[in-house]
């Protein structure tokens, strides 16, 4: 019998793991990060907790897929200035809309909350100094990019192997 729960207890936290996010950390990432190009702005979008890391929803912005919400994982966009309107969709849909300017780094946070099937994710926006506090603990998600997103970061690699 102990054997089974073992072996439960082993898959679970396989599953749990598997939804982790494994890219370099924030700390690693920003420095390869090219400057924000001139007159873009720029928005990171994080998940800081690995509750419901099974569910990993589409974050769309104005209605383009930029990225997925991954436990313990952030990317960021570089845009024009302008109104934006963040969602992200799992049985229900959770938005937010906020302004950009040229130069401006945003910080938004995806709060987890209870829903009746699944857990949702709305997008919050988090001061600057706090944001880039929570997001240092959060590891960066390869995106692949559209032929349109001009001024996106790269995707960053790791330059020595994980432990």
């Amino acid at each position: 019998m102990n054997t089974l729960w073992n072996r439960c207890g082993g898959l679970i936290a396989l599953l749990l793991c598997a939804g982790c996010a494994s890219g370099p950390r924030y700390a690693e990432t920003v420095s390869a990060l090219p400057p924000i190009g001139s007159g873009n702005g720029r928005i990171y979008i994080y998940r800081p907790s690995s509750v419901g890391a099974l569910v990993q929803p589409n974050v769309r912005l104005n209605g383009e897929k930029i990225g997925k919400s991954v436990p313990e994982g952030f990317f960021c966009v570089d845009r024009p200035p302008g109104q934006y309107e963040i969602e992200v969709t799992t049985e229900v849909k959770r938005t937010l809309s906020l302004s950009l300017e040229a130069g401006q780094t945003r910080y938004v946070r995806l709060d987890l909350e209870l829903g009746y099937f699944v857990c949702h994710f709305a997008p919050v926006p988090v001061p600057p100094l706090f944001g880039e506090l929570e997001i240092g603990k959060c590891r960066y998600i390869h995106r692949t990019l559209t032929e349109d997103e001009t001024n996106a970061p790269p995707t960053v690699s790791r330059s020595s192997p994980s432990p």
